[in-house]
């Protein structure tokens, strides 16, 4: 919220500089983004008024102008499109320093030229250079401009949080303002307007609910091309808002003094009455930007016999506007309920001044006082004749104010000083709370009820909170926390996830962290078996859905980095991926969803960083899946990897991790046909692990060491092609019985002498006893057993 300095003096002046009085709103709890001057550092320039224009006789978009100061008259070339005679505008004279460019009489083109009339660009005031700034016919020539716009001023601008919505309005700032310096506010004189007609415009709060309050008043016969005066001009353009008419003009003053937005209806173009209700699916209005929307269900609905006129608390509707040909008008301010508004702008794609007021809750008593303010200020500028103000009010659904308990043992205990019982008086009363305060034999105690322009005052804490920033952050004393510290156990057999993120750390991999909300695109490309839950207000399309595999962020950011000449990378993230316990986001309840935690990566380039002892090979799928048995070794337990299918994957080049014959992830090779969609120059290996199998460990026995040695023995055994090592390890295990301590495949052979259907595998059995010796027959019969089960269970063979 941007706002001008000079206006929130003109309600309460505190002896502070700029500097100070931002400081002090910072610690009241009320956030500054910055504040800046609203005009350039410019000197002697004064109100011109131009008696005369010619045109320049050597250069066709130049004219001459003969400009009177008051009391001097210069000759000045000028390019501005809308010079002309009579008109007043800034003039810089001879010798005015307009930021770092001094004034000086010069020649253009053969004519000589003093001074230079001005643009607003060229004060400082705002980027617009399309002309001269034309001030009003009434501006006193020869004035200085400072003076005249009263630019000595600053734009300040309020980051204020959403429970804070009472200083959205001037006069709440000037209220806080005040409470914090002790000074008392000047707050603007609201009187009543006498009625001059009788007219009035019927009003149905058909969803009282939504909307408790909908005050207006007929005014006719204004004058909606009369000029708004330069004064309001200027602040809305310093609170960020550009001026229209008198009747948009006027409404906008009112939103930004009292924090009340307000909208105006063409009566002309009203039918019968208006009627407030909620939205049905699949209505249609256009707004008065001009955009068409199809309503969703339960949007608050300003409605006539023609149909919406209007979004409730958003935006008015076109077909009711006022436009330069309106005489009569029907103003409104209303009260819509917080929650009925919450969202519903940015649901649509929108985020307007009303929505940003509504949402977070605006005096739901104040309705009257606007209009009354705004009909005096509206009548001021563009005439008129007012009716009666008409409040439609359904007082059983407007807002109840709590009355809240506020110890005084509870605020020592939680500012950690003890404050005077007479001082929290005073903070109260100077807060706006009215309240009774009773005593106890050990304890104050106060009722304590919030005006009705403080939304946030619910509960104990929060009067406290209010306590404290009045009394000052800076009085509170600093203490440190005294606490009793115990060491939380530890089990062994847990694996933190630090641990297995420090794992691939030391692969080579870097963390990344992406959003949770990814492309639906990209997601039904990576896993089209699951159908993502999608958002009801996403930030964007690109953002729609929420994520059912980590591989979708990873492969964004991956492509971002290859995009920026990095060919080697290797990325991962750990985090929750969001599945429907159905399968589909039918009847979605919280209850429905799976968020299930995963760590996730992704690999492509060379094998090795870039070293002049290294090979430039590319990675492979074993590359990956040596990546992935480094985090599986932590846990000391058997996985096995199967032969596997899933859509992002190249089928031949994937595989399913399982333990213990659940799955617990996916890994392979990025399948060619969606690499080329995402247009992903080289081949890229994936993975994805459940963590829930990952989380705990075997915890290792301790024993003795034999003292006997080992014997090893050697075989080469054929098998079938598809009869995986691990199944052949399986089958070995359980014939032998537990002096094998040791079993390695330590070749793989495939060609001359082997059938092209089968495979030779070269193992090493060692063998040990703890306590004695093997003998050799022994070792030969587990030998032997060993080989007849896997001639049962494989069909190996020795190999001769």
């Amino acid at each position: 919220m941007k706002f001008s300095e000079s206006w929130l003096r003109e309600f309460v002046n505190p002896p502070l500089t700029t500097r100070e009085l931002v400081d002090q709103f910072t610690m009241a709890g009320l956030e500054v983004d910055g504040f800046e001057s609203v005009a350039g550092e410019f000197s002697d320039v004064i109100v011109g008024k131009i008696s005369n224009v010619t045109s320049h006789p050597d250069a066709d978009r130049l004219n001459v102008c003969r400009v009177h100061s008051g009391d001097s008259e210069f000759q000045v070339v000028c390019g501005a499109p809308n010079a002309r005679s009579g008109m007043k505008a800034p003039f810089a004279l001879p010798g005015a320093q307009l930021g770092d460019h001094k004034i000086k009489k010069i020649k253009l083109r053969g004519v000589e030229s003093s001074g230079m009339l001005c643009s607003e660009r060229e004060l400082g005031i705002s980027e617009n250079h399309e002309g001269l700034m034309e001030l009003p016919a009434d501006a006193p020539v020869g004035e200085n401009i400072r003076d005249y716009l009263k630019l000595d001023d600053s734009v300040i601008d309020l980051d204020l949080t959403p429970n804070r919505s009472d200083c959205l309005g001037l006069t709440g700032l000037a209220r806080e303002t005040g409470l914090i310096n002790g000074l008392d506010v000047t707050f603007p004189d609201i009187n009543n307007t006498r009625p001059t007609i009788e007219d009035t415009f019927p009003v149905e709060l058909k969803d009282p609910e939504v909307c408790p309050r909908f005050v207006g008043r007929v005014i006719k016969n204004i004058n909606i091309n009369a000029a708004t005066p330069l004064w309001m001009q200027e602040k809305l353009r310093r609170c960020d808002v550009r001026s229209i008419d008198p009747v948009v003009d006027v409404t906008n003053y009112i939103m930004l003094e009292l924090n009340h937005p307000m909208h105006a209806y063409d009566l002309d173009r009203l039918s019968e009455k208006i009627v407030v209700r909620l939205s049905e699916t699949g209505e249609k209005i256009t707004l008065l930007d001009g955009q068409e929307i199809e309503l969703q269900e339960n949007t608050v609905l300003i409605t006539d016999a023609s149909g919406p006129i209007g979004m409730g608390g958003v935006m008015g509707g076109l077909s009711t506007a006022v436009t330069r040909q309106s005489t009569d008008i029907f103003l409104e301010c209303a009260f819509f309920s917080p929650l009925s508004i919450a969202g519903k702008a940015r649901s649509y794609g929108m985020n307007t001044d009303a929505a940003h007021r509504f949402e977070r809750g605006v005096d739901w008593q104040g309705q009257e006082a606007a209009i009354e303010r705004a009909t005096a200020l509206l009548i001021d500028i563009a005439g008129g004749e007012p009716g009666p103000v008409i409040d439609t009010v359904s007082e059983e659904h407007l807002p109840a104010i709590p009355e809240v308990t506020l110890r005084s043992h509870r605020i020592a205990l939680l500012l950690g000083v003890p404050i005077e019982d007479d001082l929290i008086d005073d903070i109260l009363t100077r807060l706006g709370f009215s309240f009774t305060r009773s005593r106890t034999e050990d304890d104050t105690i106060w009722s304590v009820s919030a005006p009705s322009h403080r939304f946030d005052i619910t509960i104990e804490e929060d009067l406290i909170e209010e306590i404290s920033r009045v009394y000052g952050y800076n009085e509170l004393p600093t203490r440190t926390p005294v606490t009793s510290l115990t060491m939380p156990e530890m089990p062994e057999g847990n694996i933190p996830l630090a641990r297995i993120c420090d794992q691939l750390v030391m692969r080579g991999y870097q963390e990344a962290i992406t959003y949770s909300f990814v492309d639906p695109e990209v997601e039904n490309l990576i896993n089209p078996q699951s159908e993502p839950i999608g958002l009801t207000n996403p930030l964007s399309n690109e953002m729609s859905v929420m994520r059912t595999t980590l591989w979708s962020g990873l492969l964004k950011a991956l492509i971002y980095n290859l995009n920026r000449q990095q060919s080697r990378v290797r990325i991962f993230e750990s985090g929750l991926r969001f599945l429907h316990m159905h399968g589909k986001s039918d009847n979605l309840e919280l209850g429905n969803i799976i968020q299930e935690k995963t760590i996730a990566g992704v690999a492509c380039g060379s094998r090795h960083d870039e070293n002049w002892s290294n090979d430039a090979q590319a990675i492979d799928f074993f590359d990956v899946k040596g990546d992935i048995e480094s985090i599986l070794a932590l846990t000391g337990e058997v996985f096995d990897f199967h032969p596997g299918e899933h859509p992002a994957l190249q089928r031949g080049q994937s595989a399913v991790i399982r333990k213990a014959g659940e799955v617990a992830g996916h890994a392979g090779l990025l399948n060619p046909g969606i690499q080329k969609m995402l247009d992903i120059r080289l081949p890229v290996y994936l993975f994805e692990l459940r963590t829930e199998f990952l989380m705990t460990k075997l915890v290792t026995q301790v024993r003795p060491l034999s003292r006997f040695p080992g014997s090893r023995r050697d075989i080469a055994i054929v098998i079938d092609r598809d009869i995986t090592a691990s199944e052949v390890r399986q089958c070995i295990e359980s014939a032998a019985d537990d002096t094998l301590i040791n079993l390695k495949l330590f070749d793989v052979y495939q060609g001359k002498g082997i059938d092209p259907n089968r495979k030779s595998l070269a193992l090493g059995l060692t063998f040990r006893h703890q306590s004695r010796n093997l003998t050799d027959s022994e070792i030969n019969d587990s030998v032997d057993r060993i080989i007849a089960s896997l001639e049962a269970d494989t069909g190996a063979s020795l190999r001769n």
